[in-house]
């Protein structure tokens, strides 16, 4: 699955919605970007926690799409946990999806979110389970 069919399939749903693009993939790791604008902040003026933990779970969850069998497989977050480091008001957020472990019944990502200057915004690490498709 290449980035043109990771970007297409946002179509309609919460990652078009938070404006996210795939923009990268590597051997072990996939990076998207999401901006920062008034649309997914809190009450308080600022980048909303769960906009962050949307934003690694799609990612985590592209990542594991990317590396698995389509065909055969599909998968599902189970797990996820974030700490927030840095508040944000604006700007463009980068996140890298990196693999920790991918066995053939789950993958564990660890997720990196900076802002332009390159500072750590969050952190989150995603579990994703393997599921057989049923024919």
């Amino acid at each position: 699955m290449g980035l043109q069919m990771l970007n297409m399939s946002s179509k309609n749903t919460l990652m078009e919605t938070l404006e996210i693009k795939y923009t990268e993939i590597g051997e072990d790791y996939l990076k998207a970007t999401m901006p920062v604008t008034s649309k997914v902040y809190q009450p308080m003026g600022v980048l909303h926690g769960g906009a962050s933990i949307a934003f690694a779970e799609s990612i985590a969850g592209a990542a594991s799409m990317v590396f698995i069998d389509r065909n055969k497989y599909t998968t599902r977050g189970i797990e996820v946990s974030a700490n927030h480091i840095k508040s944000v008001k604006d700007g463009l957020l980068t996140a890298t999806a990196k693999t920790i472990h991918s066995g053939t019944r789950t993958h564990l990502w660890e997720i990196r979110i900076v802002d332009e200057k390159g500072d750590l915004v969050s952190i989150c690490k995603v579990t994703n389970i393997i599921l057989r498709k049923e024919n």
